[in-house]
């Protein structure tokens, strides 16, 4: 975009001028070749007296013509440029929008004229909104009833495009994940499941007629998800996204261990209380004649085994029961989970120290009853360490042809053979397998215990990879068509993009508009971040169910010259996490998009002095809609947030709170995108190029390096 020159119109005023004097000339010269000769004379030397005065007289002439000329060309032209700028802001922004009818009266009667056609295009405008809203009450109704099932699903749905940009997600999904920045509109589902997940289950079903899902269970921390993936099909055939279903396996994990310690508990204290009873009861046998007092001490012992006996079994009968239907089906999962699955069981035996080494089979996928294999290891693990001294472990995998290898190495010797094959055979608690060997039979796998010449002993594990006998998956019929794209429709179209920052489009990116509030205006001088507020924008919508809020303890008093301002006051703030918590679950929450804000130089000083005590960098561009307004409305003298709301008729709420600034700049931000997409400022690079040349960057261009 290139500014006029402002000296255009003094070079107009020079032109006229100069047009002028070359007119006077030459009437003059007209005049002096009429003359008789004796007229000529006195006329001569007339001027020759008055030559100085005469070109005083002129010069000064010149200068008041150039100077009349140039003020009236720059009111007509200030009032064009004004009027245009105004009329593009009715077009594109605010449509109710009325011009400044100050300025030449020519001028006036144009904007009048404008004004009028404007009018004539809200009316029309309304009267077409007015058949579109009638024609799509049907349909809003019916989207309205499919967004009400899908809010109150119990089951966690994510959509996303074939890039893993969630498209649509439910409450429970939010649920599920625990975690307001890992589901979002826009967000990638590549932050919770691994997304070689998903190109496994897309290889899966391509390659499987007869399978239109698939499942697998991935680690998410402390998770344990299993993650249903049904391909959604466009009108080509072709996949165009994906449909997950979500289920937390994690409470079924530790009921199924809370489970195996009931039983536990049981076995070994149903043994200790029997062998107590059985002495007893051979004593008392053995020793007829012996005296009464030490027979009742006896069976008193019986008495008392017999009752805890009891109460040990009521306490099973009991509590057995709420863990019920904990056993788990075989379903696909990658190496690298099911280490951390087994290494996750050891470490709550705590019986060995465990390390897992990483490795190219970590990629593999296998189908497994994790449970029952990682119990069966644990208790090999268990006799390793009773019966061998064995105190720490390393878990590792390698791939074997069609099948992965699981290794459990440990420093020290080995079992003898008779008595490994002995630990394979014994009954495993709480499973309905009788043993290891039963558990790895029942997978198809091999285990045995050995290892090369001079290398550490081994326990290893083989088990059939699933590409080597595809098993289908169990599945549940979707019926993906009724599927409801309730949040956006067109974001299946919009599959995320591999360019530069600076290169993309200004539509198809995401945003994060935020606002802080603070303790005062230094932030060198000790005033600290109070609040932080963001609300997202994804495709040109401000997302309000998906912001941010957060109050900060700036551990100082707040000036009340600072709370007169915003109403934060230090004891609201008391208990409040500091900003070395905010700030990296804001950082989270703003992770691959667009940073924007108003007057943004000034939070983005408080963010980086943060950084550096947290170590979380904020490297996002940012863009601040100050800035964008100057290079937009160069012509205004104000560039406030109220004075640019009003332009484009956006309402200000809120105002002096972190989220409500923030929601109102996304408003602004929005009505500013067309704005400049108009002015040919189309990518992300173009606007912050735009906003770098105004007046306001120039005064600290270090506050907008983006």
């Amino acid at each position: 975009m290139r500014a006029r020159r402002p000296e255009g119109r003094w070079l107009l005023a020079a032109a006229v001028a100069a047009l002028v004097v070359v007119a006077v000339v030459a009437i003059s010269l007209l005049v002096w070749s009429g003359m008789p000769a004796d007229q000529k004379g006195a006329v001569s030397d007339a001027v020759a007296g008055q030559i100085l005065t005469l070109l005083i007289g002129a010069a000064l002439g010149v200068a008041a013509l150039v100077a009349a000329v140039a003020r009236l060309v720059g009111r007509y032209t200030a009032t064009a440029r004004r009027l245009t700028a105004e009329t593009r802001l009715l077009l594109e922004a605010n449509p109710e929008h009325r011009l400044d009818r100050s300025g030449p009266a020519e001028l006036t009667e144009l904007a009048t004229a404008v004004d009028d056609l404007a009018e004539r295009r809200r009316v029309a405008v309304r009267e077409v909104d007015s058949h579109i809203r009638a024609a799509q009450a049907s349909l809003t109704q019916e989207r309205n009833r499919l967004a009400a099932l899908m809010a109150e699903l119990a089951a966690a749905v994510i959509v996303c495009n074939v890039d893993g940009q969630i498209l649509l997600y439910n409450a429970a999904a939010r649920s599920v994940l625990g975690d307001d920045a890992a589901v979002g509109l826009g967000r990638s589902v590549f932050g919770f499941i691994d997304r070689d997940l998903l190109a496994h289950a897309l290889d899966r079903i391509e390659h499987d007629s007869a399978t239109s899902s698939h499942v697998a269970i991935t680690v998410r921390g402390e998770q344990l998800l299993q993650v249903r993936v049904a391909p959604f099909r466009g009108p080509d055939g072709g996949i165009t996204g994906f449909v997950l279903l979500l289920e937390d396996l994690t409470d079924r994990m530790n009921r199924s261990t809370r489970r195996d310690d009931l039983l536990r508990d049981l076995t070994e204290g149903t043994r200790s209380s029997l062998a107590s009873i059985q002495a007893a009861i051979e004593t008392v046998m053995d020793y007829p004649d012996m005296d009464a007092d030490e027979r009742r001490q006896f069976l008193g012992i019986v008495r008392e085994e017999s009752h805890l006996l009891g109460r040990r079994v009521e306490t099973w009968v009991a509590e057995s029961g709420a863990h019920a239907g904990a056993e788990w089906l075989p379903t696909e999962m990658s190496v690298a989970d099911l280490l951390a699955v087994v290494c996750r069981a050891l470490e709550r035996e705590g019986t060995v120290a465990v390390s897992v080494r990483h490795g190219a089979a970590d990629a593999l996928w296998v189908r497994v009853d994790s449970h029952a294999l990682a119990r069966a290891l644990a208790q090999m693990a268990g006799r390793l360490h009773d019966e061998v001294g064995v105190g720490e472990l390393t878990l590792a995998a390698t791939p074997d042809g069609s099948h992965a290898q699981l290794e459990m190495s440990w420093p020290g010797p080995p079992p003898r053979p008779a008595r490994f094959q002995a630990w394979l055979d014994q009954p495993l608690t709480g499973l309905a397998a009788s043993s290891a060997r039963d558990v790895v039979a029942r997978h198809g796998g091999e285990i045995w215990s050995g290892g090369p010449a001079g290398a550490a002993p081994d326990l290893r594990l083989l088990l059939p990879l699933t590409e080597a006998e595809p098993q289908p998956a169990p599945h549940t019929s979707l019926d993906l068509a009724s599927r409801p794209e309730f949040y956006d429709f067109g974001l299946f179209d919009r599959q995320q993009q591999s360019l530069a920052w600076a290169d993309r489009d200004l539509g198809d990116l995401s945003y994060t508009v935020f606002d802080t509030e603070t303790t005062g205006l230094d932030p060198t001088g000790g005033d600290q971040i109070i609040s932080v507020g963001a609300v997202r924008v994804v495709n040109r919508r401000l997302l309000r169910n998906e912001s941010f809020e957060r109050l900060v303890d700036p551990q100082r008093r707040v000036p009340a010259s600072s709370t007169a301002v915003h109403g934060i006051t230090s004891e609201m703030l008391v208990g409040q996490p500091t900003i070395d918590v905010v700030l990296p679950a804001f950082a989270r929450f703003a992770a691959d998009t667009v940073l924007v804000g108003h007057n943004v130089g000034f939070d983005m000083q408080f963010l980086r002095l943060a950084e550096s005590r947290t170590g979380v960098q904020l490297t996002q561009p940012v863009l601040d809609t100050l800035l964008l307004d100057a290079a937009l409305h160069p012509h205004h003298d104000e560039h406030s947030l109220e004075a640019i709301a009003g332009r484009l008729g956006v309402a200000v709420l809120g105002r002096h709170t972190a989220l409500g600034d923030a929601l109102v700049t996304g408003e602004v931000f929005l009505g500013m995108i067309p704005l400049l997409q108009q002015r040919g400022i189309t990518t992300l690079g173009e606007a912050s190029a735009a906003s770098r040349v105004t007046l306001a960057a120039r005064l600290d261009r270090s506050l907008y390096n983006s």
